[in-house]
């Protein structure tokens, strides 16, 4: 990074919560604006493919994410500065889970995991200059057993439609949580610990 320059990243993201977490650590970023759908760009397709591993998966989204910020960097002739994304998805049983389609789905997530341990995946990756680097965090999350009722009101609240596993631990699903082994940064969808260590690596002051 210049030296002449106050050290800033941009951020191939459009969660608000991803906003968040920078900012708590310091970091300075400018924000790359993804398409949504039904424009969404088809290379930023989250499918999984057939029997794919939900490390693998995760891993294969950020880069993918970074590859495709970077090259929106090149084609806005945005300031060359390192590009950093993140993906999030859970595994239950060997079961990937993602974001839910509607609402129904996300009502049969919630049951899947009420009174049972799932693990929270969040990769993240930095590419810059030709290089890329991912970083993982893994987190244990125990629900406790939940009502069809509160599950319902969850549901009808909005929260769950945006995030993975339908839920997210920073609003009200906070209740829902009985344990948790991890990175609670990294189950918001970006682990401060890992990512900072991550833009260290790439000349980032912290």
């Amino acid at each position: 990074m210049s030296a002449d320059l106050p050290a800033r990243i941009h951020l191939a993201s459009r969660s608000p919560r991803r906003r968040e977490l920078l900012t708590q650590i310091g970091i300075r970023f400018d924000t790359i604006a993804f398409r949504t759908a039904p424009r969404e760009d088809p290379g930023l397709d989250e499918t999984a493919r057939p029997a794919e591993n939900p490390l693998h998966y995760v891993e294969r989204i950020a880069r993918r994410k970074a590859e495709h910020g970077c090259q929106l960097v090149h084609q806005r002739r945005l300031l060359t500065q390192p590009v950093l994304a993140a993906d999030t998805t859970l595994e239950l049983a060997g079961r990937l889970i993602g974001k839910p389609r509607d609402p129904d789905d996300a009502r049969h997530i919630l049951q899947h995991l009420s009174g049972r341990t799932h693990r929270v995946l969040t990769a993240v990756a930095v590419a810059f200059e030709g290089r890329i680097e991912l970083a993982l965090s893994t987190s244990e999350v125990r629900f406790r057993p939940l009502a069809d009722d509160e599950i319902a009101r969850y549901v009808a609240s909005g929260e769950p439609m945006d995030k993975a596993g339908a839920y997210g631990i920073q609003g009200r699903a906070g209740m829902f949580v009985e344990y948790l082994a991890g990175s609670y940064s990294g189950v918001m969808g970006l682990p401060l610990c890992e990512t900072a260590q991550l833009l260290k690596r790439f000349g980032y002051p912290l």
